[in-house]
């Protein structure tokens, strides 16, 4: 077991053979002799582990190709290639349960588990033979994704080190239960080197932000059972249909466990589609909100995100329905109260919108979407010096919102404040990118302080994005 060992011999075989060479066992020296259960014959030289490795290295690479990223990628792109994500695999891609384990979040992430796999796996697989390793390999990260779905639902999570993980599992099962002709020591040794793997990247997950420690025992006990009980049941691999049996069971198992995942986190997971619709929700995730409103009318989170996608289509009537009966169930809820200043302030009710964004700000006067919304407000109705105040305050509590620095400059220009302007409007470039709108605003500002190359340089740049 050489990747585990970290160079001490174990191998009892060699030591006496090493012995013998040096003349200090006689010729006739018994000498066991034993069919090694992982001994491969007539099988090809690429092996599963090879094989799962490709598919991981396969995925990372079409990730890289697809996003840009190679460190870390983006949480979104995560979840469209099938990150194990509650909100979609509770309320029925149950596929992702198995996609997550052949993806990774970044190199260092993919890089560290393959590692693991190419160790631990080409053991697997020469003990178990490929077949009952794939199943083994499957069962086991699926057993990971379950118990991470369950301990923190809300989460994305991608990753091998759970199959790993029951790879290791049914490693330590085996050898404390299996029945194999090998010297004591050997076997201790590598129930050393499997336990430390274990503690050592336990501890680790716990001490390092991000590593999914719940994946990791999740695999690491579904492991345990699937090697204990082929261990127990179907030690060799003669013993196919058992094994098959096993699998079986492995699976109706795990099928209950994620039939009870989902009914404990019950209706708030089965609109989790419905509400990812986007800015720009689909007519069918808005049919599907609606659907859930009507069964369940207290659910405050699924008027809520009806409500969004009302405001995104531009029906602020309804929008606005579905905002008043939120607040009527959770009076203290300031992102339902928040919308509702913005469905005000897109009918242009301005005195409505000013008293919701107020009451807003009073119940949280963090929320920088409440003091952005004020700043617009105060900005319609001409006071500007107020409104510079609010978008300044919304720029500090948000720093990365679209739209705060641009309305920030047009009430700095209309305070005659250029420079102020200028430098909001070029800031609002560094957050949310360039476009006509933010050129043909510093245009204005460049040429009411009379520089006339840079506002024409501002005006040519605007006109290409038209």
């Amino acid at each position: 077991m050489p990747g585990f060992s970290f160079g001490k011999k174990i191998c009892q075989w060699c030591v006496q053979h090493e012995a013998y060479q040096r003349g200090e066992l006689a010729e006739n020296a018994p000498q066991p002799v034993m069919r090694a259960p992982w001994a491969r014959r007539g099988q090809s030289s690429i092996g599963l582990t090879q094989i799962i490795f490709g598919i991981n290295a396969a995925v990372f690479i079409a990730m890289v190709l697809a996003s840009g990223a190679v460190m870390d990628f983006p949480i979104q792109d995560s979840i469209r290639w099938g990150a194990n994500y509650g909100p979609l695999t509770l309320s029925g891609e149950w596929w992702r349960l198995i996609t997550n384990v052949f993806m990774h979040g970044g190199l260092i992430h993919i890089a560290f588990n393959m590692w693991c796999l190419w160790n631990l796996g080409a053991l697997c697989e020469a003990l178990y033979g490929a077949w009952t390793y794939a199943g083994i390999y499957l069962i086991c990260g699926v057993g990971a994704s379950l118990a991470s779905v369950a301990w923190h639902p809300n989460g994305p999570s991608v990753g091998a080190s759970g199959a790993i993980f029951g790879l290791a599992g049914a490693l330590i099962a085996a050898f404390k239960l299996g029945e194999f002709s090998v010297p004591r020591s050997a076997l201790s040794g590598t129930l050393r080197s499997l336990g430390a793997f274990v503690i050592y990247n336990l501890i680790f997950g716990q001490l390092m932000p991000g590593i999914d420690n719940t994946a990791h025992i999740g695999g690491l006990v579904t492991g345990l059972i699937v090697g204990t009980l082929i261990a127990l049941l179907a030690p060799h691999q003669e013993h196919a249909a058992r094994r098959i049996a096993i699998f079986l069971f492995s699976f109706l198992l795990l099928a209950g466990v994620a039939a009870g995942v989902a009914r404990r986190y019950g209706f708030p997971f089965r609109f989790g589609r419905a509400s990812l619709g986007g800015e720009n929700p689909s007519g069918g995730s808005v049919a599907k909100l609606e659907n859930m409103v009507k069964q369940r009318p207290d659910f405050v989170p699924a008027r809520f995100d009806l409500a969004q996608a009302y405001f995104s289509q531009g029906d602020y009537a309804k929008a606005e329905t579905q905002l008043k009966r939120a607040l009527e169930l959770q009076p203290q809820n300031t992102d339902a109260r928040t919308l509702l200043g913005m469905v005000y302030f897109n009918e242009n009710r301005a005195q409505d919108a000013k008293d919701a964004f107020e009451l807003a700000i009073n119940q949280d006067a963090n929320n920088g979407e409440a003091h952005f919304g004020f700043g617009l407000a105060l900005a319609a109705e001409g006071n500007h010096p107020a409104a510079v105040e609010e978008f300044k305050t919304a720029a500090r509590l948000a720093p990365g919102a679209d739209g705060v620095n641009y309305n920030l400059g047009i009430s700095y220009a209309k305070l005659k404040r250029y420079d102020d302007a200028i430098a909001a409007f070029l800031e609002e470039k560094k957050i949310s990118g360039d476009g006509a709108e933010v050129e043909n605003a510093l245009a204005d500002a460049y040429q009411a302080k009379g520089l006339s190359s840079q506002a024409d340089d501002a005006r040519s740049k605007a006109a290409q994005f038209k």
